[in-house]
């Protein structure tokens, strides 16, 4: 078979992009270390100084810092004034960058990369034979899904996810029975019941670390109207028994996602609502390319959501399945008209607000 002609403009510009992506990758393991060792809000109150001085600010090595700064500067994150030997993160980028930034904070995001690369090894072995990679194999997973979730879920909850349904908040503070299904370390959870003292609110997740973390939380701030199982979601036998059920970014990691999602439409009181957040995928390919994030999204999919599924002998459908698959899924497991909502400032995540079928 006679070989394809080369075209060189495009195997430059193809080789180009790869460039592009290697220091891409690095410079979001830099992101990272920026986020975890506080460097980059302490830049963004700084004017330009010298790496000495903000490692002295931070309270970090020098010749780390030192180092870091060269990634950063060359890869255009930082400024850099050759006079004085100085550094200065701009305002433009720090918007992006710290604490402050709230759900716009990317490098918070980017901690899922080494996250998931430390699995690397275990994950070559799944492409081989199968199987999947458990949750015990994530070092940090709670961690860093925990501060993602006080990023969207939880800084969102009360502006923007609860108006979502007309008449919830009033609910709320009326009293009512909440359940939030792979509560995780309960973040959403802890808030809501601080808000609401008069509702009543209880989380499952299938992680004893997590329910720890949640239950050591919960008790910190000594709330009497939470509380935490570790249960699978699948096995709940509740029948009419909640008002509103959360699900933030779990559904489709779960072993069983049909039957949870049946569960849950069994355990809703008549007029009781569910609302899942789940990634923005639409369950086509060739559209979820448009995304922003896409290849982002697909990574922690296949790195994570599939892998743990698949561990625990579950579908692994993935954290992209998508809205057209979910929409079906709801439809099979009980719930009636399903609206989805994107948030403005959200790119990372879809609302679906779904009543069951009576």
């Amino acid at each position: 078979m006679e070989k394809a002609a080369l075209d060189e403009r495009k195997a430059a510009a193809f080789t180009q992009r790869m460039v592009d992506v290697l220091n891409g990758g690095a410079l979001s393991l830099m992101l990272s270390i920026g986020h975890r060792t506080g460097l980059f809000d302490v830049m963004a109150g700084l004017a330009p100084s010298t790496s000495a001085a903000i490692a002295a600010r931070a309270g970090l090595s020098e010749r780390y810092v030192r180092e870091w700064l060269g990634a950063l500067v060359t890869g255009g994150i930082v400024e850099y004034e050759v006079a004085g030997a100085r550094f200065r993160l701009p305002p433009e980028n720090a918007a992006a960058l710290t604490r402050d930034a709230k759900c716009r904070n990317l490098a918070a995001t980017a901690q899922w990369i080494p996250l998931l690369g430390a699995v690397e090894d275990e994950m070559v072995r799944c492409f081989e034979r199968g199987g999947g990679v458990p949750y015990a194999s994530f070092e940090r997973f709670h961690a860093v899904l925990a501060e993602a979730s006080e990023q969207t879920a939880s800084a969102d909850l009360l502006d923007h996810v609860l108006p979502l349904v007309p008449g919830l908040r009033g609910a709320l503070e009326s009293g009512i029975d909440v359940l939030d299904v792979g509560c995780g370390g309960g973040r959403a959870l802890n808030l809501l019941a601080r808000s609401f003292p008069k509702s009543r609110f209880t989380g499952f997740d299938l992680s004893s670390d997590a329910i720890a973390r949640a239950r050591q939380d919960a008790a910190a701030r000594r709330l009497s109207n939470l509380r935490f199982e570790l249960r699978d979601a699948a096995e709940v036998t509740h029948a009419e028994a909640f008002d509103l059920i959360l699900a933030f970014d779990a559904i489709p990691a779960l072993p069983r996602p049909a039957v949870v999602l049946a569960a849950i439409a069994r355990a809703l009181r008549p007029d009781g609502v569910f609302v899942m957040q789940a990634l923005p995928g639409t369950s086509h390919l060739a559209e979820d390319a448009k995304l922003p994030l896409a290849p982002l999204l697909y990574t922690l999919s296949c790195l994570h959501c599939v892998t743990v599924s698949l561990a625990a002998d579950g579908e692994g459908i993935g954290a992209m399945w998508g809205e057209e698959v979910a929409r079906r899924m709801l439809a099979e497991a009980g719930f009636g008209a399903v609206d989805v909502h994107a948030l403005p400032h959200d790119a990372m995540n879809r609302y679906y607000v779904a009543q069951p079928r009576r």
